[in-house]
């Protein structure tokens, strides 16, 4: 059997034998077989066949090696295009992702452009003399907010002063002022009632001296600190379970205005007329309502814990169930069949008039209560 031998030249006990120059080169080994000790292992030198030995090998033999020879080669050339699709490959993704990044940013600026085009028309088009013009630049307005989130306190300042410019000044007497709303103005308080919340920081919302009787705002309309002060008529308004909270409505005149379920936590009604309001399950903890006229009031179950009704008018208003726990209510008018089953612990009720009996006799709930003159009458 013919075998190649690891130096590359054939061996056979049957066959010429290797030439002479053929044997191990000095120096590799000793004669014993064992490495020279300044020496470190080194892997056998390969020295290919040569053409005689080539000739000297049988024709299948020879194909044989030529084949493995072609077979190297195109393990090579294989490798080689490999190497090259996967950089082509790389160097592909690498542009798209380029590509798209740039078609993006393209796309941004365009989209952007777009807003302000669509911005600065609707804000043409809210100095329209036809009010449905007005009206349909308003809701314009709403749609950008949606789009895009900055420029979402500019649209709104942008109504606040549209409303205030288009609403009847404050010598308008209430008695002369329209039964309802411009539909143009309902619109742009509509739009700014139903928008998301300001960032934490952003000035008040400013409709001082608003004067929209009988305008019917969203449930749940978001007016936080919101200034609503001043000369305001709101008589009538419905604004069932709006967020009001911190809202500045100082002197605002709320005459039967719907505020149940409405959340004015600290809010400022100092002076505000509130006559005849429906004020029943609203939240006015820590209100200020000092010298506030709630005459004939519904505040069944209403919240005013820790709330300041110093010289406040309660006449006929309704406490039934009110939390009153630590309210203040020095010098306020009331009378104590407005009480019953509310909670007066720790209030001070010094100086209405009202006894420790008579206040007995419609709650019991009056662990703490102050009664009696106050120190300042």
């Amino acid at each position: 059997m013919v075998a190649v031998g690891v130096q590359g030249y054939v061996s056979d006990s049957s066959r010429t034998p290797p030439p002479a120059d053929a044997s191990i080169p000095p120096g590799e080994l000793e004669p014993t077989g064992t490495p020279p000790a300044s020496s470190v292992r080194q892997a056998p030198r390969l020295t290919p066949p040569t053409q005689q030995q080539l000739d000297a090998l049988p024709a299948d033999r020879r194909l044989e090696l030529m084949d493995l020879k072609h077979q190297q080669r195109h393990r090579w050339l294989h490798t080689f295009f490999l190497a090259a699709g996967i950089i082509a490959t790389v160097g592909t993704l690498i542009v798209g992702t380029l590509t798209l990044r740039s078609g993006q940013e393209q796309l941004n600026i365009t989209a952007e452009g777009q807003v302000t085009d669509r911005f600065f028309k609707a804000g043409e088009q809210l100095g329209s003399d036809k009010r449905e013009i007005r009206t349909t630049a308003v809701y314009a307005l709403e749609r950008i907010t949606k789009d895009s989130e900055r420029d979402r306190l500019a649209i709104r300042d942008v109504l606040a002063t549209f409303i205030r410019e288009r609403d009847p000044a404050p010598t308008v007497k209430g008695d002369k002022l329209p039964l309802y709303p411009d539909a143009d103005i309902a619109a742009a308080l509509t739009v700014l009632a139903r928008r998301p919340a300001d960032p934490p920081g952003s000035p008040p919302l400013d409709l001082t001296d608003l004067r929209t009787p009988l305008m019917i705002f969203p449930p749940e309309a978001n007016l936080k600190d919101v200034n609503l002060g001043g000369d305001s008529y709101l008589a009538s308004v419905v604004l069932e379970g709006a967020d009001l909270r911190d809202a500045n409505l100082f002197t605002a005149n709320l005459i039967g205005a719907n505020l149940s379920d409405a959340n004015l936590n600290r809010a400022r009604l100092d002076g505000a007329n509130l006559k005849d309001a429906d004020l029943s399950r609203a939240d006015l903890r820590d209100a200020h309502l000092n010298s506030a006229n709630l005459s004939r009031a519904n505040l069944t179950g209403a919240k005013l814990n820790g709330a300041d009704l110093y010289d406040t008018d309660l006449r006929d208003a309704d406490l039934k169930g009110a939390d009153l726990s630590h309210a203040n209510l020095h010098r306020a008018r009331l009378r104590s069949k407005s009480l019953t089953r509310a909670n007066l612990n720790g209030a001070d009720l010094r100086g209405t008039g009202l006894s420790e009996q008579q206040v007995r006799a419609a709650t019991d709930q009056v662990e703490g209560t102050k009664f009696g003159p106050h120190p300042d009458d």
